[in-house]
């Protein structure tokens, strides 16, 4: 048995551009969600989605490589290998990886997810998003992005 590459999936984006524009719409969708505390685990989901997105584009703008995987840790470790400030948000990505799955479907023990705990991750992921689209000029534009 092979190990499966984490090089990219052959029907995702070539372009940064669409990274970027994806993970806009994650971090309006957190900001929007956390009006409703009863959405939290919604808003968790966004905050990984937007993180993923958003490190996938600077993986792509910067090494012209696309990268498969959902687990942020290695991502978050990918974009360290090109700039070490990456590594401000190595701890929470960690933290944001459990939300990928586990707010998505029911569990016999839900997971709840405080105020505090959600604000800190759309804080996160508000910094490690604007961070990225800063590092590769695309904050002007992104009001002019069509939606993803």
């Amino acid at each position: 048995m092979t190990r499966r590459s984490r090089r990219s999936n052959p029907s995702d984006s070539r372009r940064f551009e669409d990274w970027m524009n994806a993970a806009y719409d994650d971090y309006r969708a957190v900001e929007l969600l956390r009006q409703d505390s009863t959405l939290n685990n919604m808003t968790a989901f966004h905050c990984q989605q937007c993180a993923e997105k958003s490190l996938k584009g600077y993986i792509l703008a910067k090494d012209n490589q696309p990268v498969d995987g959902h687990n942020l840790t290695w991502l978050c470790k990918r974009a360290i290998r090109i700039d070490e400030r990456f590594t401000q948000w190595l701890d929470e990505s960690a933290a944001l990886n459990k939300f990928y799955i586990e707010t998505r479907y029911p569990t016999d023990i839900p997971t709840e997810i405080s105020d505090e705990e959600t604000a800190r991750l759309a804080e996160m992921t508000r910094q490690l998003f604007f961070y990225v689209a800063e590092e590769l000029g695309v904050v002007e534009q992104l009001d002019e992005l069509e939606a993803y």
